[in-house]
Formats: structure tokens, sequence, C-alpha cells
């Protein structure tokens, strides 16, 4: 088969999906953002553990043990866990080009069958260092 015929419709692929490579930053930004969102509604610990950089801290206080420990008793006590982010903004820091803030109004729910059976809203602000052409989840804040 022609390299044309293959290359053509993995560009369009490609393109419709946001681009292939990280070139553009804020896109990578906002896609790991997403992920965040997506690994924590599938209740991936591990995956969302591999989103955290070395250093992560939430609140100034907690570090990626407590991130463990908290998902695991979220996802045992509720069999649907959905992340709902309102009014999501990202940006990477004009100064600082490897470093990356969002900032999201959120509401968290938890349901262990179809109906939540409890709810959440939260103000947060995430603070993502660059490394190795990937976006780590460094600080975790909420009000």
């Amino acid at each position: 088969m022609p390299a044309k015929r293959i290359a053509l419709p993995f560009l369009l692929i490609c393109a419709l999906l946001g681009g292939c490579t990280p070139s553009d930053p804020q896109a990578a930004l906002e896609a790991a953002v997403q992920q965040l969102q997506d690994n924590l509604q599938a209740k991936n610990t591990g995956d969302v553990l591999e989103q955290l950089h070395p250093q992560f801290s939430a609140q100034q206080q907690y570090d990626r043990e407590w991130a463990r420990r908290t998902m695991a008793l979220l996802f045992l006590r509720h069999k649907q866990v959905k992340v709902l982010a309102l009014g999501t903004r990202s940006e990477i820091d004009p100064t600082y080009r490897n470093k990356g803030h969002t900032r999201a109004e959120v509401a968290l729910t938890g349901a262990a069958g179809l109906i939540p059976d409890s709810a959440s809203h939260y103000s947060v602000t995430l603070e993502w260092w660059l490394e190795d052409d990937e976006w780590k989840l460094a600080r975790l804040d909420w009000e």
C-alpha cells in the first residue's frame, strides 16, 4: 500500500484527536487534566498515581500515599464515582514554561447504585509540572 494512502488517514486521525505529539504544551496540559478526570471516574488508582509528580502535595500537607489511601477508601465506598468539572480553565505559566495551572469548579458524586448517595462541590486549583514531556500533578488545593 502506498505511503500516501496510509499517511493521510493517520494525519487526519491525529488532527481529530488534537495532535499526536505534545508539541503544543497547552493542548497537552488540557489532555492531562481530562485524563485525570477519566482515570478518577474509571477508578484507575494506578493510572492516577502515575499522573502525580513524585513531590506531589495536597493542601500543603498530604502526599502521594495519602492520595492512594483516599482513592482506595472512596472507590471501596462507592460503586460509581463521577467527577464533573465545571468551568475548567488551564494555562501555562508565562514565567515558568514547565509549570501549568488549572482552576475548576468540581462536583464529586458517589453512588452505590444508579442514584448518587453523596455529592460534594469544590473549587480546586491544580499545579502541573512538565517533566520528560509529560504533565504531572504536583500541587492540589481546594476550598
